[in-house]
């Protein structure tokens, strides 16, 4: 059974594999000539660089494009974690004799070294030993020019997460501006963006043909540099799509034909062709009325222009999100001085056969020897779990996952992820029994889909969730609860844990999906992430009201009953999201405390590149809606001592944030939140001695000294039964 958009694409293992088929298969992917040698191979086809450690395990990005172009014949070679500091260690394997590589790891480079107040972390999970100084800040750019240094004709293509969200134009927390296409600062002569397999196998085979690598600008999920638009294409204004400024009232350009109280996606199914031409208000150019789809051509503002305009910016945004859907999305181009940017349509997904392919692969399932007994902390994390599908239809605007992954949900077959989990029993060191995960970007949108592919592959929709589940979703959960069941029932399984962020207001309309997940695959706690509680801020989110968290509680903690077990949900939460006002997260905080949630864990929201959350942040303006300089402003938290605010007001329980608290509270003529009783947010004193801090895993720590001039009159009184400094809920 299929479950993605009924568009075509020529299958991942239907090519002719490369002369090299002939060496066979690695242990590991050589990262050494030494390696090489043993392998008999006298070159690589291909070098990928990477800035994460080399793990042999379809998890990580690098292992599984590298495995999958070995299974086409490609000799490949692995640098990792190279020293940037010159171009020898890129050397380290001879010059390929295909292309570079070049990818940022399985994070973006900037997420992975910064926290969200710009300080640099201390550890880094993709290395070993969890050393911290072995990526450099932007490493798509810094390895990028250490190839081009290293062997100069050698082509470049980049990818990764890190490259796939700054294909265009994009704003840059860390500079704070707006930072030209990474194509450009890159020099890399082709960028793959999003799920690669398909761009990457093509332009592999093409370039082992012999064909140069400036020919090959027609593959999907691909960007380029190009001097110009190409005759055959005609352009279309982004402005005619969504005219940003001050314009008369006209139907949005975005509806569609809805069902019967839903607005989150098309009903009727129409021809492409057709479903094009009525989301489309404004008159298109009378060449343009009549090329197809494929022939036209998204002409976006120019970098100069979203530099200058923030408005600009925030149009861009929008406009790159609705034409992100590969069954209608056309080609966008951008120019950037003199030299356009290009970007070709996003990839088709893969069907369940080709998910199944790459999946299973001849991966070792291991770190490559050369890291010895060393602790790979993101290795640890997910050596005994199994990924089960991507992408994610979810639309969350903060989150990076659609941009990446796409909305539309690729499932592998239950006989692919049985076979995994019985090879992680039979090889992988230190197995107990216990499958750590079931899932991927999500926990269960496992061969979710439209009901109906033409209508699929018309929707200009950003969410299927948002407002509400779209009544065009499937939303049965029952091919999952087989595979829970078939799962935890082989040979040398004691426990399937579920540790991907689940969907709850999905979870819902399954509660037979609910009480199997509650009652056979929750290790006492269960981590799902409303995010907010005020609607105000939720709706800049796309995430679903309090009413949908209320209802999954409600069966979470019956069917926990039911069974005997002592569980607890650990709700997650984003301090300082555009749209959040100080009154806003006052609710959140007072909703935390009727709730009697103490969290040792806030995420502050940090703008990554693409996210239309990030477009608020910089702009000001929601691109959820048409936007215009007149149209919805959003506040931003974004002044430092604000977020510490938003951050403070979350872990309300802290006596380190009381403090500030308390002087927030009575500039907001809130003061009477400040007390000792139960119906007040802070207490009036301040502790002497710190409260040791209980955190979700059952661990302490003390809390940090109070600077100097804080009130520390009064000493910590041992507050009632039930209301600890410690967590109890979590």
């Amino acid at each position: 059974m299929e479950t993605y958009t009924s568009l075509t694409a020529k299958p991942v293992s239907s090519y002719r594999p490369y002369w090299a088929k002939r060496f066979g298969i690695a242990p590991v992917l050589p990262m050494s000539r030494a390696e090489m040698d043993a392998l008999g191979w006298d070159s690589c086809d291909i070098i990928l660089v990477s800035g994460d450690a080399y793990i042999d395990h379809p998890s990580f990005g690098v292992a599984l494009i590298g495995r999958l172009l070995e299974a086409q014949g490609f000799r490949v070679g692995i640098i990792a974690q190279p020293d940037w500091q010159s171009a020898e260690p890129f050397k380290v394997l001879g010059k390929p004799n295909l292309y570079f590589g070049v990818t940022a790891g399985n994070m973006d480079s900037m997420v992975n070294r910064y926290t969200a107040d710009r300080k640099i972390r201390s550890d880094d999970a993709y290395t070993p030993n969890a050393a911290s100084d072995k990526r450099p800040d932007r490493a798509v750019l810094v390895y990028s020019q250490r190839c081009k240094e290293a062997y100069p004709s050698v082509p470049l293509v980049i990818g990764s997460i890190e490259a796939s969200l700054r294909r265009i134009a994009h704003y840059d927390y860390w500079s704070d501006k707006v930072r030209r296409s990474i194509l450009i600062d890159s020099k890399a002569d082709l960028l793959v963006y999003g799920n690669a397999e398909r761009a990457i196998i093509e332009i592999s085979h093409r370039l082992g043909r012999g064909e140069d690598i400036s020919e090959i600008q027609d593959i999907r999920g691909t960007a380029f540099i190009r001097k110009q638009v190409p005759e055959e294409f005609i352009e279309v204004p982004s402005t005619r799509l969504d005219r940003p400024g001050v314009v008369d009232k006209h139907e949005d350009p975005y509806a569609m034909k809805m069902g019967k109280g839903d607005a989150s996606c098309a009903t009727d199914e129409q021809s492409a062709e057709t479903a094009a031409a009525t989301t489309i208000s404004l008159p298109l150019p009378l060449k343009a009325a009549k090329v197809p789809r494929d022939r036209q051509v998204i002409r976006m503002p120019s970098y100069e222009e979203v530099v200058s305009d923030p408005v600009m910016y925030a149009h861009a945004s929008r406009v790159l999100h609705l034409e992100a859907n590969p069954g209608n999305a056309r080609a966008l181009v951008q120019k950037h001085g003199h030299r356009e940017v290009w970007l070709n349509p996003p990839p088709i997904p893969l069907t369940t056969k080709e998910m199944d392919y790459v999946y299973d692969l001849p991966y070792a399932r291991k770190p490559h020897p050369v890291y010895g007994g060393a602790n790979i902390p993101a290795w640890e994390m997910i050596r005994f779990s199994v990924n089960i599908m991507r992408g994610c239809f979810g639309g969350c605007t903060f989150c990076s996952i659609t941009e990446h992954e796409g909305r539309i949900i690729q499932s592998r077959s239950e006989e692919s992820i049985l076979r995994e989990i019985e090879e992680i029993r039979d090889k992988v060191e230190g197995f107990t029994g216990v499958i750590s995960d079931l899932g991927g970007p999500t926990a269960n949108m496992y061969r979710l889909s439209c009901k109906s592919e033409q209508i699929e592959k018309n929707c200009r929709k950003l969410s299927c969730v948002y407002p509400g589940v779209c009544e065009n979703l499937n939303t049965d959960h029952s091919a999952l609860i087989q595979l829970y069941r078939k799962a935890r029932n082989l040979r040398g399984v004691k426990k399937i844990l579920i540790g991907s962020g689940l969907r709850y207001d999905l979870a819902v309309k399954s509660p037979e999906y609910v009480k199997e997940l509650v009652q056979h695959h929750v290790g006492g706690y269960l981590k799902i992430a409303p995010e907010h509680s005020e609607e105000n801020v939720l709706s800049k989110m796309m995430k679903p009201g309090m009413g949908a968290y209320d209802e999954f509680k409600r069966m979470f903690e019956k069917f926990s009953a039911d069974a005997g077990k002592k569980q607890y949900l650990i709700p997650y939460f984003i301090a300082a999201h555009p749209g959040s006002t100080d009154e806003d997260v006052l609710n959140l905080a007072l909703w935390l405390k009727r709730n009697d949630f103490r969290l040792d864990q806030v995420q502050t929201f940090t703008p990554t590149p693409m996210a239309m959350a990030t477009a608020m942040y910089h702009s000001g303006k929601n691109p959820l809606r048409k936007v215009t300089h007149d149209s919805e402003i959003v506040p931003v938290p974004k002044a430092g001592n604000i977020r510490k605010l938003h951050k403070a007001f979350i872990r309300y329980h802290d006596p380190q944030n009381w403090p500030l608290l308390r002087e927030a509270l009575k500039k907001m003529g809130r003061a009477d939140l400040i007390g000792n009783g139960k119906k007040h947010l802070v207490p009036a004193y301040q502790p002497a001695v710190l409260p040791q801090i209980v955190q979700s895993d059952g661990s302490r720590f003390k809390a940090k000294p109070l600077p100097k001039g804080f009130n520390q009159t009064k000493s910590f009184a041992s507050p009632k039964k039930g209301h600890s400094s410690g967590s109890r809920k979590h």
